[in-house]
């Protein structure tokens, strides 16, 4: 099949005038793919954003995730696709990423204890690190073509997209965060942040690329929140946690991953599905 785009996790490919999205078993951490795969995690990031498309009933890209309904030549790779793939539509990406923070973490910590603000949205003096935030903002962010992806502010994509769309985006984005949220709390989860992208198909802004998965989001256990520091993650925080106590100058080749750090951190992605969604993977 021709690969149209290879990312750090997914492969896409063409099929027909539609894509597959394919997502693997990689992990990256500080912009380097390991070496080491984390197994289901492909199967994680793919059931996950297929539930929350369900769940949110907003326009989006998937056509379907049922091998048996995807074309001939695609059916014969079923080993491969099943669990781990969706057939969506090709959509106009926006080239803005439409972040939206409940709380102040990662670069918003960053950039509040620098600036008092976050993405130039001045917030009370006095938060700590993993603080509640008064209410969500919407912090925009340009997709970085190598390295990180850089937040901007909401003029500057404004400027980028149009006013009006960035400010359908912007209610859009914190819409739905506030309803998986509200979801995640009721299951014992904080969502702290989270990424969307959007598009446009036929004129009509759609939702891509992954929802609401633990690569897009901050998910913390309610349990264990404790403001003040860093909180406990439902993500790849035994990597970067391993990775900090190397000699390792954080630029490729990436070195290898102990089998205990790789089975915790697949357990925390299963923990993290079956938690939200109340299924088993």
């Amino acid at each position: 099949m021709k690969l149209t785009h290879r990312g750090k996790v997914r492969d896409i490919y063409e099929a027909g005038g539609d894509l597959l999205f394919v997502a693997t078993d990689r992990i990256s951490a500080f912009d380097c793919i390991l070496p080491d795969g984390i197994p289901d995690k492909g199967r994680v990031l793919t059931q996950m954003s297929l539930f929350w498309f369900r769940y949110l009933d907003v326009p989006n890209h998937v056509i379907t995730a049922n091998v048996d309904e995807y074309p001939a030549e695609l059916r014969v790779y079923r080993e491969q696709l099943e669990g781990r793939s969706m057939l969506v539509r090709k959509a106009a990406m926006f080239p803005v990423e439409c972040v939206a923070r409940g709380y102040v973490s990662g670069s918003g910590w960053k950039d509040y204890r620098r600036t008092g603000a976050i993405c130039g949205i001045g917030l009370p003096a006095g938060l700590r690190e993993s603080d509640r935030l008064p209410e969500p903002i919407f912090t925009p962010a340009t997709k970085a073509q190598t390295g990180h992806d850089e937040n901007i502010s909401f003029e500057e994509a404004a400027k980028a997209i149009g006013e009006e769309t960035a400010h359908q985006l912007k209610e859009m984005t914190l819409k739905i965060y506030a309803r998986a949220s509200e979801y995640a709390r009721e299951r014992g989860i904080v969502l702290a942040d989270t990424k969307f992208e959007f598009g446009t198909i036929d004129g009509q802004i759609i939702l891509g690329d992954e929802v609401l998965t633990p690569d897009s989001s901050r998910y913390w256990p309610a349990a264990t929140y404790a403001p003040g520091g860093p909180q406990k993650s439902f993500d790849k925080q035994f990597v970067r946690d391993y990775l900090e106590t190397l000699d390792w100058n954080k630029q490729p080749p990436a070195p290898p991953l102990p089998e205990d750090v790789v089975e915790k951190t697949a357990a925390k992605y299963r923990e993290a599905f079956e938690t939200l969604t109340g299924e088993k993977l």
